[in-house]
């Protein structure tokens, strides 16, 4: 029997090595983007076209190669960044597999220029799913072009299950805001279909951020600095009152290295704890500096996942260090020059004496008298029992047709009898703790959570407008400006139509500005411009390609917002509406992200309790 076990061939080995490094367009830009900065490159261009389905191109200004180096790239495991095992305790660069290029070459039509600062001429080199079709000098400027063309071209199921282009457009923003965020003195550039949408020129730190995130940005961030022997750790953490219920602006950088961190994003998050409500994140930007030996980088292909010697230490310092700069905010108050209500300061004047305050003291009074109290004619009532009974009415005697009457319009569809007993309510309905509509029905006490109850009547409402288009807009005398972060502006042209099925208005103004012309005319005393980041976060947090999907996120985000809060007081109509609008869903028991609404105590389970 021959030998059935054999090497596979490098252009097969490559494309299994791709679907862990390259999963989608977004790969290629972070892997490209990070060799032209190891390459020492100061301006980055990228170059995008169809979402980088038919090109992604990235050109930089850094030190080049030469020609031998240019294919040299393209084989398996071929770096410059480390020679031996011991370097890999001690990256400092970005790339070290020379994984990158050979798995981008497997699934893709290649072309690269680049030439050194010494060289009189550069070396052009076409790799076509890694066949080398072409290598030869060419004219061209100093640094290096790399061109990828069709990406899965020749991995028919791979480029089937890319998602749509909003959706990879949206992870290549994310990419670049990444690298951006960790290289405020690097100029990137970002040019969509032969338009830019992207520029962002050398800065510092903070206005990085601002740069990113909107100029609204720049009042809600406070800094953090500390250094100790583990490392250091810089950046901005943002006030608690900007904390939002939806997506928010979270990053940890390691060494100049985007990773996620759940351990110690829990220790941001005891932080804020005392400060924020508990389904509110705080957004941050913090930056740890640790020595390279103390970590390993080397986990997982994306290089998002890394290890610490030194873990719980660090999560204690990180703690701590928020928490002292939220202190410190905190205790600092606002001092308002501007007020015209301040009180006056009297001239010093040393000539006059200043008058001995007067206190009036009562010579007669006993601090030990106690006054009887004046007799009644009756006796107090025992333990204030009577109080337990504020507030309620009591029950009235119920008409059978008055009773029929208000079942028949909460429950039953005209000319059918109700199948479900349970759900048959008399008319009286009580609030208890500004949070549960009470109401007696005949096997028990039913329990409706009013703001989770007002969710799901809105979500269906909502639902309703997007798919028919019959949100009804209001405009506004004054137009607030909607500022939104690079990857919340490439979010939104997909949510457009939905957001103006609902009764939005947008006009772009420049850049990633939009004023809100109209809001919807339900909506009275809300921040149509929170309502709408909100909207877009949930629907980045949801990542979903499907529209069913992405439009049910869009209309349980706008419910949650609008609905009914805890803490306010309903009238006999309002809990009235609210329990027949609630039967009138098609699914009243649950929300629409699948918590209870309703809840049952059956008449046996009272009377156990009172026995």
């Amino acid at each position: 029997m021959p030998d059935i076990i054999h090497l596979l061939p490098d252009s097969i080995a490559n494309q299994i090595a791709a679907g862990e490094v390259i999963q989608r367009p977004a790969s290629v830009v972070k892997e490209l983007v990070e060799n032209s900065l190891d390459a020492g490159a100061s301006h980055i261009r990228i170059y995008i076209k169809d979402a980088g389905r038919t090109l992604i191109q990235v050109i930089d200004d850094g030190k080049g190669m030469s020609g031998t180096d240019v294919r040299m790239a393209f084989e398996r495991h071929a770096t410059s960044k480390i020679k031996n095992a011991d370097d890999l305790f001690s990256l400092t660069t970005m790339g070290f597999r020379g994984e990158a290029l050979p798995s981008i070459a497997a699934i893709s039509q290649i072309e690269v220029k680049s030439r050194r600062e010494e060289d009189e001429l550069g070396t052009l080199v076409v790799i076509n799913g890694s066949r080398l079709e072409k290598q030869e000098l060419i004219s061209c400027a100093e640094g290096t072009s790399v061109s990828v063309k069709n990406i899965f071209f020749n991995v028919p199921a791979r480029r089937k299950f890319l998602k749509s282009n909003e959706t990879e457009r949206r992870n290549i923003f994310s990419e670049i805001e990444r690298i951006a965020l960790v290289n405020p003195d690097i100029e990137f550039t970002l040019v969509e279909n032969d338009l830019e949408t992207l520029h962002l020129p050398k800065a510092g730190l903070r206005q990085r951020i601002v740069q990113l995130e909107g100029k609204s940005v720049s009042q809600q961030l406070i800094e953090i600095n500390e250094e100790t022997t583990l490392g250091k750790i810089h950046g901005y953490v943002a006030r608690p009152e900007f904390a939002r219920k939806g997506r928010a602006s979270q990053f940890f950088f390691v060494n100049n290295r985007y990773i996620r961190h759940p351990y110690f994003h829990r220790a941001v998050m005891t932080a804020f704890e005392p400060l924020i409500a508990a389904n509110e994140k705080p957004g941050y930007y913090i930056y740890l500096q640790v020595d390279p030996d103390t970590i390993d980088v080397n986990i997982h292909p994306t290089k998002t996942e890394v290890k610490f010697e030194n873990e719980q230490a660090l999560w204690q310092i990180l703690m701590v260090t928020v928490k002292e700069s939220l202190g410190k905010f905190n205790a600092i108050p606002s001092i308002d020059f501007d007020t015209d209500d301040a009180p006056e300061i009297p001239i010093y004047d040393p000539s006059r004496s200043a008058p001995m305050p007067r206190v009036n003291v009562n010579s007669g009074y006993n601090p030990f008298h106690n006054p009887r109290p004046e007799s009644k004619s009756f006796s107090p009532p025992a333990f204030g029992w009577e109080q337990l009974y504020q507030g309620f009415e009591k029950e009235k005697e119920l008409k059978p047709e008055v009773e029929i009457h208000v079942q028949g319009n909460l429950f039953k569809s005209p000319g059918t009898n109700s199948d479900h007993p349970e759900t048959e309510l008399y008319p009286e309905h009580y609030q208890y703790k500004q949070k549960y509509i009470l109401t007696s029905v005949k096997s028990g006490l039913m329990i409706i959570d009013q703001h989770k109850a007002h969710v799901r009547i809105l979500f269906d409402r909502y639902m309703e407008q997007i798919r028919h288009r019959k949100g009804v807009t209001q405009r506004v005398l004054f137009p607030e400006v909607l500022e939104l972060s690079a990857a919340e502006a490439a979010s939104l042209p997909s949510l457009k139509d939905d957001l103006e099925a609902l009764g939005f208005e947008l006009s772009h103004l420049g850049n990633h500005s939009f004023a809100v012309q109209g809001v919807p005319s339900e909506i009275e005393n809300l921040d149509a411009a929170l309502l709408i980041r909100t909207i877009i976060g949930k629907s980045m947090e949801t990542g979903s390609d499907v529209k069913a999907e992405i439009q049910e996120s869009m209309a349980l985000s706008f419910a949650c917002m609008t609905a009914i809060p805890y803490g306010r007081i309903l009238t006999s109509e309002e809990m009235l509406l609210i329990v027949s609008q609630l039967f009138a869903s098609k699914t009243p028991t649950y929300t629409p992200d699948g918590q209870r609404v309703i809840s049952m105590i059956s008449d046996q389970d009272i009377e156990k309790r009172l026995q």
